[in-house]
């Protein structure tokens, strides 16, 4: 069965046009595309955009269903039972520091590490704890239902906005093995859409239309009938009035895509050794961070890894919503082992290679999700769980020119709430776009002409800058 076929992930929903509008505002105003994200979406609109300047990168492991701050990097061994779980906490490289047994590797990296323990915000569903989270915007009305969909872009969408298309192809917006589903590029246009591979661990992984033979005749492209359908379904899209000028140039566009080297080069996992591969794990976390690695190194400036996967032979989503679930027996301690034989390798080959290949200040890891755990375990017919809990959360930080070896706030003896350094998911995203190199208070105009800023509030990090 294909990642894409697992009916937890909602569709983004279309998008209806209201009539005839002149090519310019019909860009701007997002309604490129009936289809979602293909080649000629994504690089379409990017033809007005500059060629980007930066070369900085972030790599987010996105942790969605919200991780236990707990079980992950703010343990509490001295919480009484029905707070500290059921895991120990370990000693780290740095003196002083402990997180959660189940991450050694990650331990003996602590050096090169960071940690957030403050975070925290109100949104106590899924989805509008990550829109908080990945736009900076906080959703007026509150949708405990979690269908809720963004009214405003994420980092990435707006990273792909400001950057602009790249001479070489290489998307600027990755999304591995796919995109998040509750975040849309809205007012920014769909070609902002996250370029999205599928999952890299599949034998033979190839992203489709990007599997070209390196002697394919350039001549024949256009007979391609899949590229060929999405252009022309594109051209009828935009073009309601019967003429469409610069088509040949967004379908030049997508053929420079499809036949750039520096695309295909860094998709090529077999390119790695068996030893690197064997290093970040076979499995799709750790192919999904080698990959982002060779992206970020081919000047992509966003590349999510969104953490939300099927367990192969398990009844259950490898999503982080670790309720207690007697249904089917899965708790806390099972969902947490299992997620960590897949992580902590994964992650710590990460950050092992950016700094060994020279690339630490350029690019930035971050791991977190939309919110944390209840301190308090819930228990149902023998298995254990935490519930929602947006009041305390931690984050993982490593490369960007960060000094590592630091833990950055704390929260309460059972993590319940932050006692130093209170901070907000604004602060971590105005961290990470001076980080792209992205002033945060530049604006965009939305559908209606008003200008909204990327971020209304947040203060960069002092301590990760």
């Amino acid at each position: 069965m294909s990642f894409q076929s697992f009916p937890h992930r909602p569709k983004q929903p279309g998008t209806h046009c209201p009539g005839p509008r002149s090519r310019r505002e019909f860009l701007r105003a997002g309604m490129l595309g009936m289809s979602g994200m293909g080649l000629s979406d994504l690089l379409a609109a990017r033809a007005f955009a500059g060629q980007a300047s930066s070369q900085t990168s972030l790599i987010l492991f996105w942790m969605w269903g919200g991780p236990s701050q707990l079980e992950t990097f703010d343990p509490k061994p001295e919480a009484p039972s029905d707070y500290r779980g059921p895991f120990q906490a370990i000693q780290t490289r740095t003196p002083g520091i402990e997180i959660c047994e189940i991450f050694p590797r990650l331990a003996e990296r602590m050096d090169k590490l960071a940690i957030v323990r403050s975070l925290h915000h109100e949104m106590s569903s899924h989805n509008d704890g990550s829109i908080e989270l990945l736009t900076g915007k906080t959703p007026v009305v509150p949708d405990p239902t979690s269908t809720a969909r963004s009214d405003h872009p994420d980092l990435g969408m707006i990273t792909s906005r400001l950057r602009g298309v790249r001479r070489d192809g290489v998307p600027q917006y990755i999304g591995i093995p796919t995109q998040p589903f509750m975040t849309q590029p809205a007012y920014l246009g769909l070609s902002h859409k996250a370029f999205v591979t599928g999952d890299p661990s599949v034998e033979k992984f190839a992203v489709p239309n990007l599997s070209l033979a390196a002697g394919t005749d350039v001549s024949r492209l256009g007979e391609r009938g899949a590229l060929v359908q999405q252009l022309d379904q594109f051209k009828r899209g935009l073009d309601q009035s019967g003429s469409l000028e610069g088509t040949d140039e967004f379908r030049s566009a997508a053929f420079t895509m499809l036949t750039s080297p520096a695309v295909r080069e860094a998709f090529e996992l077999e390119r790695e050794s068996a030893e690197v591969r064997d290093r970040y794990g076979r499995n799709l976390w750790g192919q999904s961070c080698l990959l982002a690695r060779r992206l970020a190194e081919a000047g992509t400036g966003v590349i999510t890894i969104d953490a939300l996967a099927p367990i192969p032979g398990q009844p259950v989503y490898f999503s982080w919503d670790d309720h207690a679930n007697a249904q089917n027996g899965w708790d806390l301690a099972t969902g947490m082992k299992l997620r960590a034989e897949h992580m902590d390798p994964a992650i710590s080959a990460l950050v092992d290679d950016i700094h060994a290949r020279g690339l630490d200040k350029q690019v930035m890891v971050v791991a977190v999700g939309e919110f944390g755990r209840t301190p308090k375990l819930t228990h149902s017919s023998g298995c254990m769980g935490r519930d929602h809990w947006p009041s305390a959360m931690s984050a993982l930080v490593a490369g960007g020119g960060i000094r590592g070896g630091q833990v950055i706030g704390a929260t309460t003896s059972k993590a319940e709430y932050p006692t130093e350094r209170p901070l907000k998911p604004q602060d971590l995203l105005a961290t990470i776009y001076r980080h792209l190199q992205i002033e945060s208070s530049h604006a965009f105009l939305d559908f209606a002409g008003r200008p909204i800023p990327i971020l209304g509030d947040g203060t960069p990090i002092r301590e990760l800058i």
